[in-house]
């Protein structure tokens, strides 16, 4: 491994406010240890496509959410399919990369989700409850998230959102994955503060229904985040599969598992990186 000649930018935002967890720690701390593997520079995305011809390969970690500088980004992901260019997590995915589409289409199929549709005449196709949740196609991090009651929802224009009821359950988790490989799991037990996470030990089922997802998805070099939530009857339903920028939540694991998440990645990124030297 000729980690020496390895050059990556790690694409960050350490300014971004987000709720609940702060990026540039994260993003500070990954990045050193990286550092140790690689020639290795911080970028902010809006640079991206200004720098990235100069590195081997691109890693977007925590940058935010993309809708609040689409054009910039859209620009860097047409240049980087175009090149050939060698990017972590691969842009080959099919859920958050492309909005949420992935929700619909997996409802559709009948697999274990929350129940989304978007069109007025679809309404009946979810269960009746006391309040709806409204979430934006493209949206990310909660940005637009909204509730509305039954008589409001028959009523709207749906236009670009989508809608989900707001189901009762017992906590979320999530289950986090280097390419195809899972490492650890966390879950939400207080359900009024999303990342208070405490490790989570997955039953085989659990894993079963993570690894479904991961591997419906056409990823095998990058980091994919299972967010799902367990019901009242205990089932598991995804709520999300992100695989644009997942916050890893890396200070709530223990050392060991965190060091080979992180051994995985730099594994990860050197296969990258001697496929981007060998064309």
């Amino acid at each position: 491994m000729s980690d020496v000649r390895t050059r990556v930018l790690y694409l960050t935002d350490l300014t971004y406010q987000a709720r609940g967890r702060r990026y540039c720690d994260e993003d500070i701390q990954l990045s050193a240890d990286l550092r140790q593997h690689f020639v290795l520079a911080l970028c902010h995305p809006l640079d991206a496509l200004d720098l990235m011809d100069d590195f081997d390969v691109v890693v977007v970690r925590n940058t935010g959410p993309v809708i609040h500088y689409q054009q910039a980004y859209d620009a860097f992901t047409r240049r980087a399919r175009d090149a050939g260019a060698k990017v972590f997590t691969e842009l080959t995915g099919k859920a958050d990369q492309r909005g949420k589409q992935y929700l619909l289409d997996l409802f559709a199929a009948g697999l274990p989700v929350i129940p989304t549709i978007e069109r007025p005449d679809e309404i009946k196709r979810l269960p009746s409850v006391q309040e709806y949740v409204l979430k934006p196609k493209m949206g990310a991090d909660s940005v637009g998230l909204r509730f509305v009651g039954p008589e409001d929802l028959n009523s709207m224009e749906l236009d670009g959102t989508l809608v989900q009821p707001r189901i009762d359950i017992t906590y979320e988790v999530s289950f986090y994955f280097v390419g195809r490989t899972f490492h650890y799991a966390l879950y939400a037990p207080d359900q009024e503060s999303r990342w208070g996470l405490e490790p989570y030990p997955p039953t085989d089922a659990d894993l079963r229904f993570a690894q479904m997802f991961v591997d419906w998805n056409t990823i095998d070099y990058g980091i994919q985040r299972v967010d799902a939530c367990r019901t009242v009857d205990g089932d598991l339903l995804l709520v999300e599969l992100e695989d644009l920028n997942p916050f890893l939540s890396l200070d709530r694991i223990a050392p060991a598992q965190r060091q080979a998440f992180v051994d995985d990645v730099v594994a990860s990124i050197a296969h990258l990186a001697d496929a981007a030297r060998s064309r």
